[in-house]
């Protein structure tokens, strides 16, 4: 599938966040770029530690104290207004709290958390309302009925009265993306919605974004380190490392045409019917390193079967364009004269 001509929703370009302790410097993002259209569904893959929910963070301005952007741009256009550098507004400022949750909403992983046990549903999703449109409480609440028979929430007038701890995992997810949709925003941010649930409600969970996003036409940021839920919903496939982005291209090439050896390893590592009945299931050799042991050079090289000692390990790849709409960061790609520079 090839990605839409139109103008992107949100831009990233070349994001760096990082945390400053006493320990040292971690980069949790590094040099970070991606376009979001609308209507399209972006997967952001990879282990955990990777650097999936600090970028994510990023462009939500949530990111905890230590943790600062320290550059790039996060461009949001949303239609028929004027573009906006998120990463210049006050994170605390009435701008950016209107497009956080309004504009831009999250699904967080794990729905309980995100609730408070002590507010009825309905309490949570009329004040999310009513703090980013001008309605009265009845309006609000009429709204947020809505928005849970969108989610496909049985009994949504009983659901506003229960709390989050007497609702299932599968109906505080449901809940909780009617809470994201409450505001009708331009893009949805899905941090590992699935991960927490059981596979037939992951199921029902993943059917319910489709058709939300069909309805329409928001633009998903989905969250997983499973390609499995990926290949079911992705239109292109952001794939990141230690911080930094590996390889970025549509779906059906990364599943197909992979061409970063962490990418073909992930996708080796995933169990088929010729491996579930090994005793030892393909895994990645080695482990994310430490952040604060982040090696020189490309971060994937310790653990990468294609490794050029001299190289590798000690210059970062730059990120080149392999076909039209694939882009991977590896040495094996480089002109011969950018891999002369390195040497």
């Amino acid at each position: 599938m090839t990605r839409p001509t139109d103008e992107p929703l949100l831009s990233v370009r070349n994001l760096k966040t990082e945390f400053v302790l006493d320990e040292g410097t971690v980069k949790a993002v590094d040099d970070v770029s991606f376009d979001v259209h609308p209507g399209e569904v972006v997967g952001i893959v990879g282990e955990s530690g990777c650097g999936k929910s600090a970028t994510i963070k990023s462009v939500l301005r949530i990111i905890e104290k230590p943790g600062r952007i320290s550059s790039g741009s996060i461009i949001f256009q949303k239609p028929g207004e004027q573009p906006v550098d998120l990463v210049t507004l006050d994170q605390r400022g009435k701008h950016m709290r209107a497009i956080r949750g309004g504009d831009i909403a999250l699904i967080p992983q794990e729905p309980m958390a995100a609730f408070s046990p002590v507010h009825t549903i309905g309490n949570q999703l009329i004040e999310a309302i009513r703090l980013h449109q001008k309605v009265s409480k009845q309006q609000a609440r009429d709204i947020a009925i809505e928005r849970l028979k969108d989610v496909s929430m049985p009994n949504p007038e009983q659901s506003l009265k229960n709390y989050s701890w007497e609702l299932s995992g599968g109906l505080r997810q449901r809940a909780m993306i009617g809470m994201a949709l409450s505001c009708r925003p331009s893009l949805l941010i899905a941090d590992e919605p699935t991960t927490a649930i059981d596979v037939t409600t992951q199921a029902q969970v993943l059917d319910l974004l489709r058709k939300l996003r069909q309805q329409h036409n928001s633009a998903i940021i989905f969250i997983t380190h499973d390609l499995g839920v990926i290949a079911q919903l992705a239109d292109h496939v952001v794939v990141m490392y230690l911080g930094r982005v590996m390889e970025s291209a549509p779906i059906d090439d990364i599943f197909h045409r992979p061409q970063h050896p962490y990418t073909q390893a992930l996708l080796q590592s995933i169990p088929t019917l010729k491996t579930v009945n090994r005793s030892v299931l393909p895994t990645i050799d080695g482990s994310i390193p430490h952040p604060f042991t982040r090696p020189a050079g490309c971060p994937f090289f310790n653990r990468c079967k294609d490794a050029m000692p001299g190289t590798c390990d000690r210059h970062a790849p730059e990120a080149v364009n392999v076909s039209a709409t694939q882009l991977v960061s590896c040495f094996k790609f480089q002109s011969d004269g950018s891999m002369e520079r390195h040497k």
